[in-house]
């Protein structure tokens, strides 16, 4: 191995142990999506390992419960084991990930954040009093709420996050006084078991977090166990209507899919929003749920704006994650790199033209921008969830607007103009979640409230809001007597 996946813990963690390969467990390689090499050997989690970490996680709520001091204390110390070892996991997210290092280690910046954000929440749940005797009758009666945790949460993340993304799911359950029962992408397990790890070091008593490995199977198993309060889930569309299929009346967290709106007004600065958009729509190959897809150029500037949109583009240097000047990796699987590919060859087929890159190597396909993009085309429509730019062309506020919204998609979306009037009209008028004002769509901090609407998914992440999916309020309700 080449990298500090040979230190790793065998891959299981149920109620404090861990467990490798063998009984009954298939063995699992993890490899590098760049080079292919073996980084690790993982176990999958049989049926009897995901009875038993949801059965530990039951456990571990009625038998040893947390109260906030000590969930502070675990997650702060977690926050800072893991600065103090910020490059072995930036190294780790490129291996497995394919991540560019210069954005692995802003990952991890990140991480160390949001685990400390997670931290200090914990001490500030609490309740509030209700007016009864605001109603008349109720005049000697007293009110409050108690932050009561729903129960054991079920966190199941994706590749292309694979430390930040379960920081808005584990960290936040503990924070919220729920334990856990984790399964982190099939793709890139590594960095959960180093965080799981790091967990177990900063003191989390055995049970609090369970992990589990696998595919699709580990996640059905999962979702059919009743003892599982909640879900937060990160992924495709398709699972997570299956999730809410499955799991009834249980709480979720679902965020989905997206293909991002990016409008470029007349009044923009082109500069600026080239630099922005290129940012947002190429870093990781655009495999992110919030990247750039859609770029919709008013037609006054769009010949000047593609003009800087392409040059720029062809200036990324595309390669070796591992490398500090890399600004494009590859693909997560070949599966992914043939899509992409596919879906330039068909917009171009139906009349869009190149303006930078269209090319591919394997698994390192080129930063694309593809413009005459017209909004029945396939890649205005669905999620690309590749490094492509599709760009249209609007003459009308009111036409963007109804380009903007022409999808299923409503996740988080981008506006850049100089005028305030402008800003709050698209704000107020766009479907998604969040609208971005001279600042690409893939922008986010880890307090802020994030999710979508449509089919980009139901609740909110951003540390506090992700706990308050995880709490609910139980109302304690006294009458009193009078005591003369």
């Amino acid at each position: 191995m080449t990298t500090d996946a040979a230190t790793l813990s065998p891959g299981l963690l149920i109620d404090g142990a861990w467990h490798a390969d063998g009984a009954g467990r298939a063995a699992r390689e993890i490899r590098s999506p760049y080079d292919g090499t073996l980084l690790a050997t993982v176990p999958d989690a049989t049926d009897a390992d995901v009875d038993a970490a949801v059965a530990a996680a039951v456990a571990a709520m009625r038998d040893r419960p947390l109260p906030p001091f000590e969930r502070y204390r675990v997650l702060a110390r977690t926050s800072q084991l893991v600065a103090e070892r910020a490059e072995e996991f930036a190294r780790l997210i490129v291996a497995e990930a394919g991540k560019p290092l210069r954005d692995a280690r802003g990952e991890v910046a990140r991480a160390v954040q949001t685990i400390l954000l997670c931290a200090e929440e914990a001490k500030r749940l609490g309740g509030e009093v209700v007016p009864f005797d605001a109603t008349p009758g109720s005049e000697h009666r007293v009110g409050f709420t108690l932050p009561t945790p729903v129960g054991p949460v079920c966190a199941i993340t994706p590749f292309n996050a694979p430390l930040n993304q379960m920081n808005h799911k584990v960290p936040t359950a503990i924070a919220a006084g729920c334990s856990v029962v984790l399964k982190p992408a099939e793709l890139t397990p590594l960095s959960a078991i180093r965080l799981v790890e790091t967990l177990q070091e900063a003191g989390l008593p055995a049970g609090w977090v369970n992990l589990v490995l696998g595919g699709r199977e580990v996640g059905q198993r999962l979702l059919e166990d009743e003892r599982i309060a909640a879900y937060s889930f990160t992924g495709s569309v398709a699972v997570g209507r299956h999730i809410r299929a499955t799991v009834g009346l249980r709480r979720t967290v679902l965020e989905l899919g997206n293909n991002s709106p990016n409008l470029v007004h007349a009044d923009a600065d082109l500069d600026l929003a080239a630099k922005a958009i290129v940012s947002s729509g190429f870093a990781f190959a655009g495999q992110i749920c919030i990247s750039a897809q859609r770029v919709l150029v008013h037609r006054d500037v769009h010949d000047a704006f593609v003009a800087r949109l392409a040059e720029r583009t062809q200036a990324l240097r595309l390669g070796d994650p591992a490398l500090e000047t890399t600004d494009v990796g590859p693909m997560i699987d070949d599966g992914a790199a043939r899509r992409a590919v596919e879906l330039i060859e068909a917009t171009v087929a139906a009349g869009a033209t190149v303006a930078a890159g269209g090319t591919a190597d394997g698994r390192l396909v080129a930063p694309t921008v593809l413009d005459g993009v017209t909004p029945d085309m396939h890649v205005a429509c669905e999620e690309a969830f590749a490094p492509i730019l599709a760009v249209m062309t609007y003459d009308t506020l009111d036409e963007a607007v109804a380009i903007a919204n022409g999808t299923r998609y409503g996740l988080q979306a981008a506006v850049f103009t100089e005028s305030l009037d402008v800003a709050l009209f698209l704000a107020q008028r766009i479907e998604a979640g969040s609208v971005m004002v001279n600042e690409g769509s893939h922008f986010r901090i880890d307090q802020m409230p994030f999710g979508g609407i449509k089919d980009s998914g139901v609740g909110r992440e951003g540390v506090r809001y992700a706990i308050e999916e995880f709490v609910a309020p139980r109302l304690v309700a006294i009458t009193l007597k009078d005591p003369r």
